[in-house]
């Protein structure tokens, strides 16, 4: 049996990683501090079982994590551990400079001595795979893809912490022979995100009859890259990637911002009907533009095709489809969110990923 420490795994996408990873019998040490955006109701299947071991703690923590790797012996580390919303960022930067760079440098420093403690074959066979974002590339006109190749121009304290976080795990693998893998992926959606992002924000006030806000004229371009697609393509990397590689990670689902609002409020007009017989479409309120807002972001994944034999299973109009139905049949889980009971507190600040 394999284990696994997994960083960030009570976050929305560590949480689905970490899911399915126990299902597949994978041992899993749960490392998670248990910020504004991690819950543990998200693994609320795995308690009790005994290949899910849930620490809450901080990857910046050296001795802790130190105490972690020396105890069950992972034969990975893959870190989702993140500040990850952009209003945020511009709100207060400094926790995501703490966080993104000082603590990945922290995991990625214990990580290193627990490597080098390895047996010859544990050293060949360990990984440290780290999961960033598209975000880090800047923004794209109206036509292009960005590449494993694209330079970094992070627009965001948000993205911009990333790149730094990035520049490290790169830089561990050169300087000490560390076996990292890097992945950097377009925004993901489906279950269990924090409804603070655009697409569970919109389900979440759509249903509670206020406005939908859309940043500007709507026109921003995302890649929209579907959650089980991005936990398959991670497995995949870690499985088959090349040591000191990045893997840019795509669901080929380029949607202006109005488009997926649209689309979601079509969905609901289908599955949840406004009592009043008027379209979720009316709610749509347009609102000032966020500061320094990237305008298009797409990806190019065919590397990962190409040597892994990764691509999305879900069009963008299935993964919805599945989301929307998913957060109408998991009100109580969004319930708690919204009103703060899973940590005894209100959510923050609303927006677009």
């Amino acid at each position: 049996m394999q284990t696994w420490l997994v960083t960030g795994g009570a976050g929305f996408i560590g949480g689905n990683f970490v899911l399915e990873a126990v299902r597949a019998g994978v041992r899993v040490v749960n490392l998670d501090l248990l910020t504004y955006a991690g819950n543990l109701d998200t693994l609320a299947e795995l308690t009790g079982n005994a290949n899910h071991v849930f620490v809450k703690g901080d990857i910046g923590d050296r001795a802790l994590v130190a105490d972690l790797l020396a105890e069950h012996r992972p034969d990975a580390v893959i870190n989702f551990a993140a500040e990850s919303h952009v209003d945020r960022s511009i709100d207060g930067p400094a926790a995501f400079v703490h966080t993104n760079v000082v603590g990945t440098l922290g995991l990625l420093e214990a990580t290193r001595d627990y490597w080098r403690s390895l047996d010859e074959a544990g050293q060949a066979a360990f990984r440290f795979l780290h999961v960033s974002t598209d975000e880090v590339y800047g923004s794209l006109g109206d036509t292009g893809l960005f590449t494993e190749e694209t330079a970094y121009a992070p627009n965001s304290p948000y993205s911009a912490s990333k790149a730094a976080s990035d520049h490290l795990v790169r830089a561990f693998h050169h300087t000490y022979g560390l076996p990292v893998l890097t992945t950097n992926c377009s925004n993901n959606y489906g279950p269990y995100q924090f409804p603070e992002k655009l697409i569970p924000l919109i389900i979440a006030r759509a249903l509670a009859g206020e406005p939908l806000p859309i940043y500007g004229d709507g026109k921003n371009v995302r890649d929209w890259l579907y959650v089980g697609d991005h936990c398959a393509a991670i497995r995949a990397v870690l499985a088959k990637g090349r040591v000191g590689e990045t893997y840019n990670v795509g669901g080929n689902a380029e949607r202006q911002n109005i488009e997926v609002v649209t689309t979601i409020c079509a969905l609901l007009d289908e599955l949840r009907p406004r009592i009043d017989g008027q379209k979720y479409q009316a709610q749509i309120t347009y609102v000032r533009d966020r500061p320094g807002h990237d305008r298009r972001y797409a990806i190019d994944a065919s590397k990962l095709k190409r040597e892994l034999g990764w691509e999305p299973a879900h069009t963008f109009e299935q993964g919805i489809a599945d989301t929307v139905r998913w957060y109408l049949d998991n009100q109580p889980w969004v319930q708690r969110v919204l009103d703060g009971s899973y940590r005894l507190e209100r959510m923050g600040q609303e927006g677009e990923s």
